[in-house]
């Protein structure tokens, strides 16, 4: 739902209708414009936390060190990340080592995958990959990225996390949107 006009600042209980306003936002059912919406926004959004972390866990049938010559060479992401599939026509372009630590890849494409770069920061042979995702376009922003394999029964457990800041353009993005669940569905896929 969208309200147009003012929520905050009227009635005998202003604070009330701040914290069902919050509390909208939050799950995701309400958005406010208005002149004294925005105060109300701001305030919503400077209570957001500074850091998020956003994790998912897979099982992938293949021992941990197929696994890790997939996820520790950017040339083989091509194959399965989803993000390639949105934009089979993006430019890529490759620098540093061919796979491992100091490998980067850098894209640009369309308004699905926007444009950015990402480089190895750590790799450590069938257990772990760290990330730097820079992400330039349509918003800019440096998380981490933490690749965890761990050998199972069933062949090798996967645990992807994101960490990064929210300054408070991301805090303002984060009071309409679920970014667990935005950038949580792409760890999914990728997990497929």
């Amino acid at each position: 739902h969208v309200f147009l006009g003012d929520l905050v600042g009227y009635g005998p209980d202003p604070e009330w209708v701040l914290q069902m306003v919050m509390r909208l936002c939050e799950s995701g059912d309400l958005a406010v414009l208005g002149n004294h919406d925005a105060a109300a926004l701001g305030r919503v959004a400077s209570q957001r936390p500074a850091e998020f972390r956003i994790t998912r866990q897979a099982t992938m049938a293949a021992p941990p060190g197929a696994v890790f010559e997939q996820v520790n060479d950017f040339h083989k992401w091509q194959d399965w990340s989803p993000w390639a599939k949105l934009d089979p026509n993006a430019k890529a372009t490759f620098e540093g080592a061919d796979q491992g630590e100091g490998a980067a890849f850098a894209w640009a494409g369309n308004s699905d995958i926007g444009e950015g770069r990402m480089t190895i920061t750590e790799s450590e042979p069938d257990s772990r990959v760290g990330i730097r995702p820079e992400f330039l376009k349509p918003w800019t922003a440096t998380n981490q990225v933490a690749l965890t394999l761990a050998a199972v029964a069933e062949g090798t457990e996967v645990t992807w996390a994101m960490d990064g800041n929210n300054n408070f353009v991301a805090k303002v993005f984060t009071v309409f949107m679920n970014m667990d669940q935005m950038i949580g569905k792409d760890f999914e896929t990728k997990a497929d």
